[in-house]
């Protein structure tokens, strides 16, 4: 890896304001994604209660859970710090840039895997904080240092932590698992493949660029449209299972993963169409459908559970 000079980025942080050096700490958890992720865990712990789990239950599992992602990620940002300089995507992060010394941001991710194993395990199940821990692991050592920069079935391996707040939700409401958590984990895990590869093959050249063999870079356009097509038709499937496996949910539910279910195959579809007619391809269409579909299926399944 690039070395950077931490002396230097450490006599630069003391000229910037405190707002601006704690946002920059924030911004190495990658809020919107965090964000994203927890979208998932609200319904999987309602769908478990049979209703409101109790507000500080919600809490400590969404704080703790916000923490454990935020973790992986700063520990992502801090080990792929040399590739990031080489994306334009990635290169204002506060490690390339310089703003944050490595040390110190490995340091920052490390305390907030603690302190999120630490609020989990006092607040919630056993069960919930082994599988956030877990996710943790798998994120940030064995997708972000083993995986990523060796082969390009990176993604769907971390799919697997990706989809884990889903898991998390519901053992921290029964200290257990059942079916309709691992369905919902499995509508979480399809779903994000289409999502992840718009986005590598919008960037496609900066991953190419920094030498990491993403598909979107080992495969030709038309192989991950026709990839993307299939997991999205996964997506679908699966999201038909919900309600009949969970007798909480009903016709907001079917109907929303119906509904939601084929416009994600739709788009997907179109987006394979314009990749073998030639045209500007526009994957970020698709991510932001891939976005929109996850948020609204999540509301449909509260709004079932609470009706």
């Amino acid at each position: 890896m690039t070395a950077i000079d931490d002396r230097a980025v450490d006599r630069a942080r003391t000229r910037r304001p405190a707002r601006a050096t704690v946002g920059a700490y924030v911004s190495l958890t990658k809020p919107k994604l965090v964000e994203l992720l927890l979208v998932t865990t609200l319904p999987a712990m309602m769908i478990a209660a049979g209703g409101w789990p109790g507000t500080g239950l919600v809490v400590a599992t969404l704080v703790g859970g916000m923490l454990a992602a935020g973790a992986a990620n700063t520990i992502n940002c801090w080990y792929d710090r040399d590739i990031d300089r080489l994306m334009s995507r990635t290169r204002d992060r506060p490690i390339p840039s310089g703003v944050i010394a490595p040390r110190n941001a490995l340091w920052f991710g490390v305390l907030l895997a603690w302190v999120s194993l630490v609020l989990l395990g006092l607040f919630t199940t056993p069960l919930a904080t082994a599988l956030a821990a877990g996710a943790v692991l798998a994120y940030s050592v064995v997708y972000t240092m083993v995986l990523k920069r060796r082969t390009h079935h990176n993604t769907v391996f971390g799919g697997l932590p990706g989809a884990a707040p889903v898991l998390i939700g519901w053992a921290a409401v029964t200290g257990s698992l059942d079916w309709p958590a691992l369905v919902f984990f499995a509508i979480v895990f399809c779903w994000q493949m289409p999502h992840f590869w718009a986005l590598a093959s919008r960037f496609r050249f900066d991953y190419f660029r920094a030498g990491v063999p993403m598909l979107s870079v080992v495969a030709g356009p038309v192989s991950v449209g026709r990839q993307s097509v299939a997991w999205a038709w996964g997506t679908l499937a699966a999201s038909l299972l919900m309600a009949p496996v969970t007798p909480l949910l009903g016709w907001t539910t079917g109907v929303a993963a119906l509904g939601l279910g084929a416009w994600y195959v739709a788009e997907s579809h179109a987006w394979l169409n314009r990749i073998k007619a030639g045209v500007p391809d526009r994957p970020m269409k698709l991510f932001s459908v891939s976005i929109t579909y996850m948020t609204l299926l999540s509301v449909a399944i509260v709004l079932d559970v609470l009706v």
